[in-house]
């Protein structure tokens, strides 16, 4: 068995060349990440400030913040867990990867939609996992169906599901979700659910799988809504019976996520008007992105239902996202996503905008592509 090529998340990238741009004098605004540019709510700010001054803290596993995160399930779908089911993790990525090993073996085959989440697909090539990558369009909103799960042949071990989704925000409906997990109970699929930006939503809420499968993996973390990126705090929901699996790899691979962090978390969810500001911070940024969008000659989108991106369409511009988005940044200082990273067939010619920076950002970067892209627009009739 060889080592597994991962290929590069690229975005990551343009934000390094962001970074050196902005290092050098130049004005950056930062579009590239789904980071939030508020900071953690002020209670849990205040209640890490204190247990930095008094506690001094150690590997640890708060059993509050978990008994929270059973409440929260409770209050938000009616779902009832035990805390035990709750495994605290240094992030989404850590738990991905405990989903992901408690459930599969090398050489699984598992589905997801593309376009998709970059790491989805690298993550299961480093584990020796094949990633079946089912193509998802305008007809489809960009997410997958019950229909395309129903037609794998042969029946794939997994499935990952994203609602809302990264890159475009798409939030599947309740009796979709309701079907792919009815085929999956069917065809004995394992579901894992990214749910990393529920309470981004601005129509419909999202639902968690839990609703309707007792047996699925949920992910999710403190970096989305909860504004808390870099305190890289976690959550990986386990039906009992891969508890003890699930907290053993947790034990042997991670440790424990950062006490300073468990403490803050726990303290986050008592900020529900501070958060929800945020969104309608995101709302409005959604609302002026939308309005500008014809402006910038792109017309063809993923509706954003949730979460904080605009998925677009460029074909008219480009067949080089990558080159794309290194232009526009060295041109206008906005920086934003290759579509290549969520989907190396058809991402050459889209790109991904983040509207989780502040509102005075949204506008300053309107300003600046509204000319640029109409200037790319001329140049590619001219050829």
């Amino acid at each position: 068995m060889t080592v597994p090529h991962i290929d590069p998340f690229h975005a990551m990238t343009i934000s390094a060349l962001a970074h050196k741009l902005a290092a050098e004098g130049r004005s950056i605004i930062h579009m590239e990440f789904g980071q939030p540019s508020t900071g953690a709510p002020q209670k849990a700010i205040e209640r890490a400030q204190h247990v930095l001054a008094t506690d001094p803290m150690g590997y640890w596993e708060s059993q509050p913040l978990k008994e929270r995160i059973v409440q929260h399930y409770q209050d938000t779908y009616g779902v009832s867990l035990t805390a035990d089911q709750i495994i605290l993790t240094c992030g989404a990525s850590p738990a991905l990867v405990l989903a992901l090993t408690v459930s599969f073996v090398p050489g699984a085959k598992v589905a997801l939609a593309r376009p998709g989440y970059v790491a989805y697909r690298n993550v299961l090539r480093t584990l020796h996992m094949e990633p079946i990558e089912l193509a998802c369009g305008e007809a489809e909103r960009f997410q997958l169906t019950a229909e395309a799960i129903a037609a794998l042949d042969p029946a794939p071990q997994g499935l990952i599901l994203a609602s809302p989704a990264n890159p475009t925000g798409t939030i599947l409906s309740a009796a979709e979700m309701q079907a792919i997990v009815r085929v999956c109970q069917d065809r004995k699929i394992c579901i894992i659910s990214d749910e990393i930006y529920h309470g981004l939503s601005y129509g419909e809420p999202a639902h968690s799988v839990l609703e309707y499968d007792a047996t699925a993996l949920v992910v999710n973390s403190f970096s989305k809504y909860f504004s808390m990126a870099p305190w890289r705090l976690g959550w990986l929901v386990v039906p009992p019976e891969k508890v003890d699996a699930a907290r053993a790899r947790m034990g042997n691979l991670f440790l424990t996520p950062s006490s300073l962090s468990q403490h803050a978390g726990l303290a986050a969810f008592e900020c529900q008007d501070e958060l929800e500001g945020h969104v309608q911070t995101y709302r409005r940024n959604r609302d002026l992105m939308l309005k500008a969008l014809p402006q910038l000659g792109l017309n063809h989108i993923a509706p954003p239902d949730g979460a904080f991106y605009i998925y677009a369409d460029i074909s008219h511009l480009t067949n080089d996202s990558l080159a794309f988005c290194k232009q526009l940044l060295l041109e206008t200082g906005v920086t934003t996503a290759p579509g290549v990273d969520f989907d190396p067939v058809e991402g050459t010619h889209f790109m991904r905008f983040s509207f989780a920076v502040s509102t005075d950002r949204i506008e300053d970067a309107i300003a600046r592509m509204i000319p640029w892209f109409q200037a790319q627009a001329e140049r590619a009739s001219k050829t």
